[in-house]
């Protein structure tokens, strides 16, 4: 396994100077953000797939300096019901897909997106229990109507361009757990597989190993985000996990996103590292940062420590049993 980056995080500075710091930081390799929420701050597809030369200037900037792309990312929601909103996500993805073939990079990142609750839906409605029974006939409807031809469409597509889709399981989207992850596999392709973000677990109450292990059974293991999340037994006990205040109300929140370490400590990560290993996963482990207590250089530096003291004792063969 090697150690990389989401880029996003130095979207301020450009590219250059960004992999710059990146490489003296001692990392090998980076997922650039190309579109979607990720924005186009290093990497612009359009603009890439129409001059040659500018994708040739790109390619020998990430790899001069010693590093590999695990993964273009174009985080969005393909499915939104405002179809203005859907095409420009879609395009993006399609962009994502066609940058990564001529990149030789194997792994587009994105979400699985989120429909409305119906044909006149002007935003996105994601369906959070079975009762009353109309969330069913939403839930049903989402997936037979939108979800499944969609995807289905996407995986000919992948594989026509020899590229896999690594879908990040998120809350607000119909992909936000192992079960939900697995059934879109199941009925549109096996180029369709996770980006597992052990972040948005922990608050729902899963276990990071347990998915792990279920996911790669199944040969859906393909990129993998390190980020931590913090639950506060306080405000958890009042309020349970689905909270909607601010991420920047981090005090009444039940739960925030923190750097690796700063919300489950050495033992949690270091069975998670474990199990990567024994499940044959070979990839990249991308640092992403949404914490808000630390700054951006913090953050990404303590889990950069963090995480290589984790991966040095892996390579010395101290597994921790999951």
């Amino acid at each position: 396994m090697k150690l990389g980056v989401f880029t996003v995080l130095f979207g301020q500075k450009p590219l250059e100077e960004a992999l710059d710091y990146i490489a003296a930081s001692g990392l090998e390799a980076v997922e650039i953000g190309c579109g979607g929420y990720p924005g186009k701050a290093h990497c612009n597809p359009e603009e890439l797939l129409a001059d040659e030369s500018k994708l040739k200037a790109f390619r020998k900037a990430v790899e001069q300096r010693n590093l590999e792309i695990s993964a273009l990312s174009c985080h969005g929601n393909p499915l939104h019901p405002n179809k203005e909103i859907a095409r420009r996500f879609h395009e993006d993805f399609v962009n994502a897909v066609l940058l990564a073939e001529r990149l030789g990079v194997k792994t587009v990142i994105t979400f699985s997106g989120c429909p409305g609750e119906s044909e006149h839906s002007q935003n996105p409605a994601w369906v959070t229990c079975p009762w009353p029974e109309d969330f069913l006939h939403v839930l049903k409807w989402q997936w037979e109507e939108k979800v499944i031809p969609y995807w289905r469409e996407q995986d000919k597509f992948l594989k026509a361009h020899g590229v896999r889709v690594a879908i990040e399981s998120h809350p607000g989207f119909v992909v936000y757990n192992s079960e939900t992850m697995l059934r879109l596999r199941e009925a549109c392709g096996d180029n369709i597989g996770v980006n597992f973000d052990p972040s948005h677990l922990f608050w729902q109450g899963m276990d990071p190993v347990a998915c792990l292990k279920d996911l790669a059974k199944a040969g859906a293991l393909y990129h993998f985000h390190a980020k931590d999340t913090a639950i506060d037994p306080q405000n958890t006990a009042v309020n349970g996990v689905l909270d909607t205040k601010s991420y920047r109300d981090e005090l009444h929140r039940s739960w925030i996103f923190r750097t690796v370490g700063y919300g489950h400590g050495e033992e949690t990560w270091r069975r998670i590292i474990s199990t990567l290993q024994l499940v044959g996963y070979d990839g990249v482990i991308s640092i992403e940062h949404e914490d808000s207590l630390m700054s951006v250089e913090e953050g990404f530096q303590k889990a950069v420590r963090f995480l290589k003291d984790q991966l040095i004792k892996e390579r010395v063969g101290e597994i921790w049993w999951a």
